[in-house]
């Protein structure tokens, strides 16, 4: 027994005691974590329990309710990110990015980021993004769902921005030294397809001209401010002869009136946003009081049925508005930076030249499209760990009431959301 055990020992000591503890983490492990040290993993998963004010209600909370169903168990976001991060050989500038995310849902696997960034070597303030990225317009629209404290964006941002990304190729100006004079700034400016996610392909030769200049947070004593102007200057073309603007009648009622030039055929049919938005914060002993402010203008080029950005070419007539909307934030921690109070505002009207009482009035051609709404949001966060967050938040939607039928008073579609997040 004594000869065996010692066999034993003499064999275990052999395969490990010859492979020196510093020579394996040098020769072995060094060389394998090297090849993955830019490799960064992130993400996040978003379940959720949802109840509704009425069966079937229609919704920008994740969608709308089925025929029969109130309440609902949802999978919200489920995301995975990959980053392949390359410096230079000082580790002080970076040279290039590459970042790959999905989605998968019991809705299905999506792509949502797929680009390469690449940034300049010279002077370390230009980088040039390629790919399927993020649209530079507005700040709730690029603030991540992961960091949001809202369950979802507002109903303009969903409308006008659906999926927020789209194929594209972007110039930025953002110096990577923050203690430079221009540290604080930083300018985006790119061309892109125009119908996001929403469309599998490019379906005319039109492109989205985004910019936006935004000033990074500024610290003042307790304070922190940061503010960004946002422009959109694209549209897609028109397959029909068919396009609807809003006019006033000999009475002085708007009407939507149509123009059948067969000139109308082949031009482009108009979106333009103009976005302005600004972050003020105060941190004190038990958090920060934050408050948000963002507001949207323009031209939107959609359908009778919507005011959506297409993401396929619309053989229907074409219908041009006006809109306006805007975002409101009061976030307030209780206590502690573990507890936080949400109350948030906000409206989208896709039709500024229209009254309330002349949609659905005769000869008007206004639709449930032209409808404005305006939402507040009542909710509470709880921030249990770095990685773990419990938001309880519910919606009250309120639509203006009209001569439509079906929304001459408000709907009953209100929603209770109760999320919880894990983020890694």
């Amino acid at each position: 027994m004594a000869i065996l055990l010692a066999s034993l020992n003499g064999f275990s000591q052999r395969y490990l005691a010859e492979l020196d503890s510093s020579l394996f983490i040098k020769d072995t492990v060094r060389p394998f974590l090297k090849r993955f040290e830019n490799l960064r993993f992130t993400g996040y998963i978003q379940p959720q329990f949802q109840v509704a004010e009425s069966k079937g209600a229609k919704s920008f909370e994740g969608g709308d309710f089925s025929q029969f169903s109130l309440n609902r168990f949802m999978l919200r976001r489920a995301r995975i990110k990959l980053d392949y991060f390359i410096t230079d050989a000082k580790n002080k500038w970076a040279r290039a990015l590459f970042s790959f995310q999905v989605d998968a849902t019991e809705r299905g696997v999506n792509v949502r980021d797929m680009f390469v960034r690449l940034y300049d070597s010279k002077v370390h303030l230009f980088s040039l993004t390629t790919g399927l990225f993020a649209r530079p317009f507005g700040y709730e629209v690029n603030l991540s769902s992961a960091f949001r404290e809202t369950p979802e964006r507002g109903r303009m941002s969903q409308i006008l921005m659906p999926t927020e990304r789209d194929l594209g190729a972007m110039i930025s100006f953002e110096p990577q030294d923050r203690n430079q004079k221009l540290g604080f700034l930083k300018i985006d400016a790119g061309l892109f397809n125009g119908q996001g996610l929403s469309g599998t392909t490019e379906f005319d030769s039109h492109k989205d001209f985004i910019s936006r200049i935004a000033i990074k947070p500024v610290k003042i004593k307790r304070w922190e401010l940061s503010s960004g102007l946002s422009f959109l200057l694209g549209g897609w073309r028109q397959a029909t002869k068919y396009v609807y603007k809003v006019k006033e009648d000999a009475g002085g009622t708007s009407v939507f009136e149509v123009d059948s030039s067969v000139s109308n055929i082949g031009k482009i049919s108009p979106r333009h946003y103009y976005g302005a938005d600004i972050q003020i914060k105060l941190n004190h002993a038990w958090g920060a009081t934050e408050w948000r402010a963002e507001y949207w203008m323009g031209k939107q080029s959609g359908t009778s049925v919507s005011s959506s950005n297409p993401g396929t070419l619309p053989l229907v007539p074409v219908y041009r508005r006006d809109f306006n909307g805007g975002f409101f934030y009061f976030l307030q921690n209780i206590a502690n930076a573990k507890h936080q109070l949400l109350l948030k505002y906000d409206w989208y009207d896709p039709n500024t030249k229209v009254k309330e009482n002349e949609i659905g009035s005769g000869g008007t051609n206004f639709s449930a499209t032209d409808v404005s709404y305006s939402t507040i949001g009542i909710g509470y966060a709880h921030y249990y760990s770095d990685h773990i967050k419990f938001v309880l938040y519910y919606e009250i939607v309120k639509n203006k009431a009209t001569a439509l039928s079906g929304y001459t008073t408000d709907l009953k579609d209100n929603i209770l959301t109760c999320r919880m997040q894990f983020r890694f």
